[in-house]
């Protein structure tokens, strides 16, 4: 393949507190090529999740009805794939619970049928 095909993007390992500068080549079907800058494995493992299926943990807000808020925060418990995000949020809008709810509460087991669960993570009391 022509490297003027190839692509290139420069991350920021979040794997550990270090946080080396990962520089990841690939090719536009997503085959890596080479990955540097890495001290460890972990890098490297990040490098490609980042490349083929980047995920992240969802923070956002949901309704409260007869809250002393209008709203409360929630996220997920682990990353998702960031792919889902868009129709995740469109699910999330969805959403309206009843107050009390506190911080820890499972809004949703298995949210966007994954393994991880949308929580509360602010209390809001009845008004």
């Amino acid at each position: 393949m022509n490297s003027s095909q190839n692509l290139a993007k420069d991350l920021v390992c979040v794997r550990c507190p270090i946080g080396c500068k990962v520089h990841v080549e690939y090719t536009q079907n997503m085959e890596i090529i080479n990955i540097s800058g890495n001290r460890c494995p972990r890098g490297k493992e990040y490098a490609i999740q980042e490349i083929k299926d980047p995920h992240r943990i969802l923070v956002t807000s949901i309704k409260v009805k007869n809250g002393k808020y209008p709203l409360a925060s929630v996220k997920t418990t682990e990353a998702i794939p960031l792919r889902l995000f868009e129709e995740a949020m469109k699910e999330i809008n969805k959403i309206e619970v009843e107050a009390p709810v506190k911080r820890g509460d499972i809004v949703i087991e298995g949210f966007m049928n994954t393994s991880a669960n949308l929580i509360i993570t602010r209390t809001v009391e009845k008004e």
